[in-house]
Parts: C-alpha cells; sequence; structure tokens
C-alpha cells in the first residue's frame, strides 16, 4: 500500500470522515441546509474531505460521533485525569484499565441515580 493513496478505501469499501480543523461555533442557521456546490477539476485530499464534510450525509455520519465512545474518552483523559498508565505489562494495564472503568461507571451511576 502506497502512503498518500486512497485506495485502500475503495478496495475495504470504507468511507473515511477525518476533520481538517475546527469549525466555527455558531454557523449561520443557512449553512445546516444548504449543500456545497459540487468540486470542479482537481482536488487535494484535505479539499475532498472538507467537502464531503459540507454536505448533508457527512454532517450527518460525522456527527455520529457524538453517540459513541469519543466522549466517553474524553472525560475519562479530562475530568478525571487519566493521561497515560503508572504500571508496565499487560496483565497491569488490563488491571488498571479496569479500574478506571469501574470509576467511570461509577461516576455514571452517581449523576444518573434519582434525586
Amino acid at each position: 500500500m502506497q502512503r498518500g493513496k486512497c485506495k485502500w478505501n475503495k478496495e475495504l469499501q470504507i468511507k473515511a470522515l477525518i476533520a481538517v480543523g475546527r469549525d466555527e461555533h455558531h454557523p449561520d442557521w443557512r449553512s445546516r441546509f444548504e449543500e456545497p456546490v459540487p468540486l470542479d477539476g482537481p482536488a487535494s485530499h484535505v479539499e475532498q474531505m472538507r467537502h464531503a464534510l459540507k454536505t448533508k450525509a457527512g454532517r450527518a455520519a460525522y456527527a455520529l460521533r457524538k453517540q459513541t465512545v469519543e466522549p466517553v474518552f474524553g472525560i475519562i483523559k479530562s475530568v478525571m485525569g487519566f493521561r497515560q498508565f503508572l504500571l508496565r505489562g499487560l496483565d497491569n494495564v488490563r488491571n488498571e484499565w479496569t479500574l478506571v472503568c469501574l470509576a467511570w461507571n461509577l461516576k455514571r451511576m452517581a449523576v444518573l441515580r434519582p434525586q
């Protein structure tokens, strides 16, 4: 496989969506309902990805990240402060990760319990 080529996406039928920059927080409401004009001529991979993320289908697929485990990892890193493993060895790392997950689940259960 050559580096910089996107052949593997077509061969495996994988549609990758990768952020190419940060979006503004409060875009104009019309931009949510507009489709971007099609790319004319050859475009770089970054330009193609930027265009794909501006389409309705691209925005919908990229928004699924909010429903996956990505927010959990962000909370574990930022709120709980877990950025690296302290122990060595696969068994020790598994045990440490189990404790982190247990702490996350207990924290989540405490937040969701009826008041």
